[in-house]
């Protein structure tokens, strides 16, 4: 997979382990509908995300994001107020 950022790159790592099919993963990547993570699932995804890249992520943005990109963006303005 090309990827454009470090935080796509280790999203990506992350969904390994939910990703047993092998399925290319891309920006566009809806991780739940694709990837066919129930709930509990993506929520152990979000919290190796949280602590891979020290942030914490409300459960109201979880629920409004589906895409890679979708948390890639949201990682990395976390990471920006963080570092502010």
């Amino acid at each position: 997979m090309s990827t454009d950022t470090p935080v796509i790159d280790e999203i990506c790592r992350l969904l390994g382990p939910h990703n047993p099919k092998g399925i290319a993963l891309s920006a566009e990547t809806d991780i739940p509908a694709e990837l066919n993570i129930d709930s509990v699932g993506v929520l152990d995804f979000i919290m190796d995300v949280e602590d891979t890249f020290d942030i914490e992520i409300p459960m109201n943005v979880v629920a409004e994001t589906h895409t890679i990109g979708d948390l890639v963006k949201v990682v990395e303005d976390r990471i920006k107020k963080r570092n502010a």
